[in-house]
């Protein structure tokens, strides 16, 4: 790939990217800057829908006092860095590219970028073409630790240099990457069933001792992958293989149960009772809904869309609509905006973000481009939970400047 387009900018990052992230591994999440989802790079070279490709998704995400070509979170092999890591959470990692154009190639200024990412990044590259790369430079990434990889004609991989990996504090921005990369990030197939009861079953048919999924497919839903990968999702099981384990705050669910219920066996044949209803279970069940309501506000993404609709409630007190509170959201947490809400294709990157990751307003309008984990099974969750006054809808028949995302309980907060 490198060797067909030339080793610009946009192809040395996409080399790069492949070598050292795999999607396939747990707690991997990594996108590359807006700027490369354009048509041309610099001097109007074009950039390849191959290249585009290898480096979607795309997001605009700051961390120092820039925008990193490429952020991510992943397990580093250990050939990559000074040191062996050390603990079992993978790095946040910044990577600045350099390749060529008809003014050179400025590695040092990739150097000092990358030095920059490290007040919040945990590991920094900065990648060019291994040709381009002098000695003095790596010296002076040496001395920065930061650290060199150099991309071949071939599109293989040098690494010339390796930095150690650093502690630093966490922005709102990596945060959000972090996030992404977790077992509790936003993935596509994250939340397949809207109504939360069908993921409390699992922690509860986990705990009974026979076959779990038996179990759920018998008592809770019949979509039990989806229950199980939904149970995950929110903290309340983690899966090894065909093993289930408890979570601490899916043991409270069973905590809850064990006072409420003669048996476990009593309990999952109420979840019998609940299957089809279409009722907000905190009216319905307000026990069970009270619990619903903790465990999915433990989920890291309804404490900050709670906190956000409040905040604009105070300031404009009005309801918003789906498009409106992706634009708040937008302003103060860019990052978290995007990934939570817009689906993570190339394609609809590309329709909703400028080049210098500022929202393409007209494309909010087009429910497609959202997220269905989000705007459909996450909504109705908080609907059930007491928390939104309303529940979600299918990007199908999704209308974004008419869907309503508001708080049931609304703080006063001039009493």
């Amino acid at each position: 790939m490198a060797a067909a387009s030339g080793l610009t900018e946009p192809t040395v990052l996409a080399a790069t990217k492949e070598h050292l992230f795999d999607p396939e591994r747990e707690q991997s999440y990594v996108v590359a800057d807006t700027q490369f989802a354009q048509e041309n790079w610099i001097d109007d070279q074009p950039i390849s829908p191959e290249t585009k490709s290898v480096l979607a998704p795309f997001n605009h995400v700051a961390l120092g006092s820039g925008f990193p070509d490429l952020v991510g979170v992943d397990h580093l092999d250990d050939e990559l860095l000074a040191v062996d890591r050390v603990g079992s959470e993978p790095p946040l990692i910044a990577i600045e590219a350099k390749g060529y154009t008809s003014g050179g190639v400025n590695v040092q200024r990739g150097i000092l970028q990358a030095y920059d990412r490290l007040n919040e990044a945990n590991v920094a590259y900065v990648t060019a073409p291994a040709g381009a790369i002098s000695q003095s430079e790596r010296t002076l990434a040496s001395e920065l630790n930061v650290g060199i990889l150099g991309i071949d004609s071939a599109g293989d991989l040098q690494i010339l240099e390796r930095p150690r990996v650093v502690g630093n504090r966490t922005s709102d921005e990596a945060s959000a990457i972090r996030f992404q990369a977790s077992a509790q990030g936003v993935a596509e197939k994250s939340f397949g069933l809207n109504h939360p009861k069908n993921y409390l079953g699992v922690a509860v048919a986990a705990y009974h001792g026979d076959d779990t999924r038996e179990l759920v497919d018998e008592h809770v839903v019949g979509a039990v992958d989806s229950a199980v990968r939904g149970a995950e999702f929110l903290g309340l099981v983690a899966t090894s293989k065909a093993d289930f384990e408890l979570t601490s705050l899916g043991e409270e669910v069973i905590r809850f149960v064990l006072r409420h219920y003669a048996s476990v066996d009593a309990a999952l044949e109420a979840f019998e009772d609940w299957q089809g209803s279409r009722k907000r279970f905190i009216d319905a069940e307000p026990l069970w809904g009270e619990l619903v309501r903790r465990v999915v506000f433990a989920y890291p993404a309804t404490e900050l869309l709670v906190s956000e609709l409040q905040q604009r409630h105070d300031d404009l007190n009005e309801p918003p609509t789906l498009v409106d509170l992706v634009r708040w959201l937008h302003e103060s947490h860019p990052t978290f905006a995007v990934e939570l809400f817009i689906r993570g294709t190339e394609s609809v990157r590309e329709r909703v973000l400028t080049g210098d990751g500022d929202l393409r307003p007209s494309a909010l309008s087009d429910g497609s481009v959202y997220h269905s984990p989000t705007v459909f099974q996450l909504k109705a969750m908080l609907y059930h939970a007491g928390i939104l006054t309303e529940r979600g809808a299918e990007p199908s028949n999704l209308a974004p400047s008419e869907d309503i995302w508001q708080l049931r309980e609304l703080l006063d907060r001039w009493r």
